[in-house]
């Protein structure tokens, strides 16, 4: 299952942006210097055009294919990230007597919970915080009323992941940046999805949104022209001008992931590489993984060493190996471990062997 995709001796393990298959590379350099034998570079194609028009509709429909999406629901892409998202999903969906429940899993969930504050009420119906985010809470209960039940499905600085999604007769909202198609989920459950594309489906700068039309239109208050979810439907994508460049690049990365066969293959590789790291983890009491077993992400791995002192030899010995991307979070410490899709099996084997290689020669 492993899928070689990176330079020689460079197994990029970076949170985001981060590692993308090696031919999406090597066709986006040759359609920065001359797309499709037009003689025109991408970054100088007319979003108008006919070409780019192919790009952006090829794009929308096979993420459609890979979520297996139903007709009520649309895909965008859109500018200004999952950040943008935080804003833009309360000021559609939430009018200001209103209450939608919230999830508060990492910091994303509470930047989001900050800024629907903004709109209407954001009421907190489970929280992890006062552990520094080191589990998925298990037992909440979502008011009948709230409009929307909003969860971040992974959360990439404390490597936790809902492994189950919550059951909810609410709408559904979910944040899948760092997550989105790298596991078999019913997206037809989501009412709204939102990633941003640096993770696991292209380069920064453009984010996806997969919005259930019929939940748009009741909000009360006017929507500015350019947040409001319908005008992008209506215009398909193109409202304004879209990121080109990163929408194309999100085309190459769709297209390899549908040549891989998919994302019940993705999901199968990723499993695989998550055992590999956590069960080699786990038998070196050198190093201590930092959330509950059960909440484990399969995207990012988290953990630390109790020697500070052997934290930064360990980062040197990386370093030397070609691993770069591997120092945790500043709210963590220690090293996270991003596997996105288009890391290789091979990547993770050599992360692996380093760590065998270092408790048994320190530990």
């Amino acid at each position: 299952m492993s899928i070689s995709n990176i330079p020689a001796g460079i197994h990029n393990f970076n949170a985001g942006p981060s590692v993308l298959p090696h031919t999406v590379f090597e066709q986006a350099a040759q359609a920065i210097l001359d797309y499709n034998g037009s003689g025109l570079s991408i970054l100088e194609l007319g979003h108008r055009t006919s070409a780019f028009e192919a790009v952006m509709a090829e794009a929308r429909s096979l993420v459609k294919a890979l979520m297996n999406l139903d007709e009520a629901h649309e895909v965008l892409f859109l500018h200004g990230g999952a950040t943008t998202q935080f804003m833009q999903v309360p000021m559609n969906l939430l009018d200001d007597k209103e209450t939608a429940a919230y999830t508060d899993t990492g910091v994303w969930g509470a930047k989001a919970i900050k800024e629907a504050k903004l709109f209407g009420k954001a009421e907190v119906v489970c929280s992890s915080r006062e552990s520094n985010y080191t589990y998925i809470p298990k037992d909440f209960a979502v008011p009948n009323d709230a409009r929307y039940l909003h969860i971040t499905t992974n959360n990439t600085i404390y490597g936790t992941q809902w492994q189950t999604i919550p059951h909810t007769s609410n709408v559904l909202v979910a944040d899948m940046s760092s997550d989105i198609l790298s596991r078999v989920l019913d997206f037809n459950r989501f009412d709204l999805i939102y990633a941003g594309a640096q993770k696991n489906i292209g380069a920064a700068g453009v984010n996806l949104v997969v919005v259930n039309r019929n939940i748009l239109g009741r909000i009360k208050r006017p929507i500015p022209t350019i947040m409001d979810y319908r005008n992008h439907i209506r215009e398909g994508s193109m409202l304004n001008t879209p990121p080109v460049f990163a929408v194309y690049v999100c085309l190459l990365t769709l297209r390899w992931l549908k040549a891989q066969g998919g994302v019940a293959v993705m999901e199968q590789l990723n499993n695989a590489k998550a055992t590999l790291l956590y069960d080699t983890l786990d038998s070196l009491p050198i190093f201590r993984g930092t959330v509950n077993k059960e909440d484990r992400s399969k995207m990012n791995a988290v953990f630390v060493m109790d020697d500070p002192a052997l934290e930064t030899a360990f980062l040197d010995v990386c370093k030397a190996a070609g691993i770069v991307g591997i120092k945790g979070h500043r709210s963590v410490g220690g090293f996270r471990a991003s596997m996105y899709n288009a890391l290789s099996l091979d990547s993770v084997t050599v992360l692996t062997g380093l760590m065998k290689d270092f408790a048994q020669r320190r530990g």
